[in-house]
């Protein structure tokens, strides 16, 4: 197969262009990104429509070559650059030879909150770009119909958030940039149930649903609030309940993603029996 040209200069215009996209308000003014990786890159490029342009090194280009092939046949724009180039693009210090510029996945609040929806996962002041990422690949694994983040979280696009989804971003619908209000009114007129994940005082058991009349078979919106703070009290209040995952040993609570990855996982196995 033969290979484009190689760019070897980290002035070229296209680089320039594209590195630009590590930055939140040109990532908004375009509405593109950057992904980074063989796993996301792959994921992307499966997705018609999501991949605009593709930078990969030629050592990479051997390594994958369904890359470059499935980037000319779909007549994507695809450059071979030297690996000094390719860290203009790169966010991680040893990187794996391959970034995409990919156009937004946003849809529609209303497009993924229909009659239709069982499980919803919305997260309503998550800043930790991580923690937002394990959520949506975590949704995505266990099924979940859609991922909803509020205009308080972690821009999605977020190098971090991109690459902690694992290519999971390009598998679910995502919502950004509405009221936690907005949503949970929404849910409700839908159908759903809206529970926030929560250890108040007056939180249900996640393992002992029966003994508050909590149904986890029901279709659902789970709630998750700010890693350090939780949830507002005035957040509390537009959800219908609040539930707490049970601590049997010594630690003080959970991370964020690890509660909202056991509380994701009781509904998708309940709504399955």
């Amino acid at each position: 197969m033969k290979l484009p040209d190689v760019i070897s200069s980290p002035q070229s215009k296209r680089i320039k262009n594209a590195a630009k996209l590590l930055k939140r308000r040109d990532r908004k003014a375009t509405g593109q990104f950057l992904v980074e990786g063989p796993q996301a890159v792959r994921e992307a490029l499966a997705r018609k429509g999501s991949v605009v342009e593709l930078f990969i090194t030629e050592e990479a280009a051997e390594e994958h070559p369904s890359f470059v092939s499935t980037a000319k046949h779909g007549r994507m724009q695809c450059s071979i650059v030297t690996p000094e180039v390719l860290t203009e693009l790169a966010s991680t210090v040893n990187s794996q030879g391959v970034v995409a510029v990919c156009n937004a996945l946003d849809v529609e609040l209303t497009s993924v909150l229909d009659k239709e929806a069982q499980l919803v996962v919305v997260l309503s002041q998550v800043r930790d770009p991580g923690n937002a990422g394990t959520i949506i690949r975590l949704a995505d694994a266990a099924g979940a119909d859609a991922v909803v983040l509020t205009s308080s979280s972690v821009d999605v696009y977020n190098d971090k958030v991109v690459r902690s989804t694992a290519g999971s971003l390009f598998h679910i619908p995502v919502v950004t940039g509405v009221g936690l209000s907005e949503v949970t009114e929404l849910a409700r007129a839908r159908g759903l149930q809206v529970l926030a994940a929560d250890a108040n005082d007056e939180a249900h058991d996640l393992h002992h649903p029966w003994e508050t009349g909590l149904d986890l078979t029901a279709r659902t919106a789970w709630v998750y609030g700010n890693e350090a703070w939780g949830m507002s009290t005035e957040d509390l209040e537009l959800c219908d309940s609040s539930v707490a995952v049970p601590i049997y040993g010594s630690a003080e609570s959970l991370n964020l993603g690890t509660a909202a990855g056991v509380c994701i996982y009781e509904s998708a196995r309940n709504q399955r029996m």
